[in-house]
């Protein structure tokens, strides 16, 4: 793949008039032109609607047209940098203005006309005439360049090879200016800890995201040991901690691409996702598609494309869809009610970047077309039953042990059966129920307060029994049980 200067180069090369430059990175961008006009032996000459057209008078080139006539009667062998001209472009004049630059360039001279601006902003009326290079954020080399370079400046800060490689594949996605302001705040870190660095390179990921306003950061604070039951897909999950590294990728492994939970209320899909962030130790975030409905961000089709971009930009990460068929607006009948978002959304899954994993949940997973299901879309696609007798007692000891409570004194084969078909969320407000009663009552809880707030529940199974019933029967010879004890269990 090239280099973003080998596609300047190239550009230059193949003698394309209006060669426009998407990027935030301006310094970085500027420094590559000026490599390649100094190798074409040309002048690196810039605009702004602030200074004008530089080598002209400012005060009569601050206006864009003035400044791109000026280039159309520039004879010598120059490079134009135009910044922010993008914004112009609703104006029919410069538009026109732009496009004359394209008709009238001489084939043997050398004055090709960036456009140099964040946004992609090209009228249909001269896309013909733009050649487009899409800047990508610092590749693996340029970051460790520019960690190297931090660490001789701030001796305090020495990191390891094995951690160098950790470091500059948890900076992927962010600018050179992001990374510089993110490593001069780790260089304050009295101590090279692996976990403290990657914390502030993910509170800079955070705050990325958190301006596009549609996109929630979800800490790593859930631990794989939190989730009581479901083996199955806690070893899938343990066997692929290390699949986002340089070393898998380099080596070729596949990478996952995504994981979908679907299952019971309350089972445990949501927390087995959030899981994901802590034990693969890279950045989650949630997608919150009411907001890319709501219209606040634009039409909801740009808004979701920007969601994904955003996410790409900030890769490695994980993207969380929670309840899925929501989320995508899909009907009991299996159709999508937003069906460009659905169509977009499939084609992004097959061709989004190596290291965005998608862990997406479902609830009505009858309304989830094959599609979405399908190998391919996503690695493997797990169901979580309600817990078995051996895992309800796992869970009711992770709640108990929370309440800071001495574990001996329950009798935990009465709690297997006192709690035949709960699930994971009940057991948990029993234990919350009766720790806030005892709390009340100014006495320590006790096996007997548990008791009393589990003969006040009725389990989601017993209220919701014929929709449990027909979840299991349909995910049966669909979905790899997420419990070692899932097939036991149909009935």
């Amino acid at each position: 793949m090239a280099t973003v200067i080998e596609e300047i180069r190239k550009s230059v090369i193949g003698k394309s008039p209006v060669i426009y430059l998407q990027s935030a990175e301006e310094d970085r961008v500027m420094r590559m032109l000026h490599v390649v006009a100094e190798e074409q032996g040309c002048e690196l000459r810039t605009w702004t609607c602030i200074d004008g057209l530089d080598g002209e008078d400012a005060a009569t080139t601050m206006d864009p047209i003035a400044a791109l006539q000026a280039v159309r009667q520039e004879t010598g062998n120059v490079f134009f940098v135009f910044k922010d001209l993008a914004p112009y472009f609703s104006d029919p004049k410069v538009v026109r203005a732009v496009r004359d630059i394209y008709y009238g360039f001489g084939g043997e001279m050398k004055r090709p006309t960036f456009i140099l601006t964040p946004e992609l902003v090209v009228p249909e009326s001269m896309a013909k005439e733009i050649h487009l290079v899409e800047v990508p954020p610092p590749d693996e080399g340029e970051i460790i360049l520019q960690i190297e370079k931090v660490c001789a400046e701030n001796p305090q800060l020495s990191l390891d090879e094995e951690m160098l490689k950790q470091v500059a594949l948890a900076l992927k996605g962010l600018t050179e200016s992001e990374i510089h302001h993110v490593l001069n705040r780790v260089a304050m870190i009295d101590e090279s800890d692996e976990d403290k660095v990657i914390d502030e390179i993910f509170s800079e990921k955070k705050m990325i995201v958190k301006k596009s306003g549609f996109l929630e950061f979800s800490p790593p604070r859930w631990g794989i040991e939190g989730v009581g039951g479901l083996d199955n897909l806690k070893d899938w999950l343990r066997k692929r901690q290390k699949m986002f590294t340089p070393e898998a990728v380099q080596a070729g492994v596949p990478v996952p691409k995504g994981l979908l939970i679907m299952g019971v209320s309350g089972c445990g899909k949501s927390l087995c996702v959030k899981v994901i962030s802590s034990l693969w130790n890279i950045p989650m975030f949630r997608l919150d598609m009411n907001q890319v409905f709501s219209g606040m961000y634009g039409s909801p089709e740009a808004t979701f494309h920007r969601a994904l971009k955003t996410i790409e930009s900030v890769a490695p990460a994980v993207l969380w869809l929670d309840e899925i068929e929501n989320a995508l607006g899909i009907e009991e009948d299996g159709l999508s009610i937003a069906s460009h978002i659905f169509s977009t959304f499939l084609t992004w899954m097959q061709e989004k970047p190596p290291l965005v994993f998608i862990a997406a949940t479902a609830n009505k997973i009858r309304a989830l077309p094959a599609e979405i299901i399908r190998k391919g879309r996503f690695d493997q696609v797990f169901f979580c039953d309600l817990p078995a007798d051996k895992e309800r007692v796992e869970i009711f000891k992770i709640h108990l042990a929370r309440n800071q409570v001495n574990l001996d004194d329950f009798d935990y084969k009465m709690l297997a059966i006192q709690s035949d078909g709960w699930n994971g969320a009940e057991i948990e407000q029993a234990v919350i129920a009766a720790r806030t009663e005892a709390f009340y009552d100014g006495r320590e809880f006790s096996a007997r307060d548990l008791d009393v707030a589990m003969g006040k529940m009725v389990p989601l199974s017993d209220t919701m029994e014929q929709q449990i019933k027909a979840i299991r029967s349909w995910a049966f010879s669909r979905a790899t049980p997420a419990s070692s004890y899932g097939k036991q269990r149909r009935h």
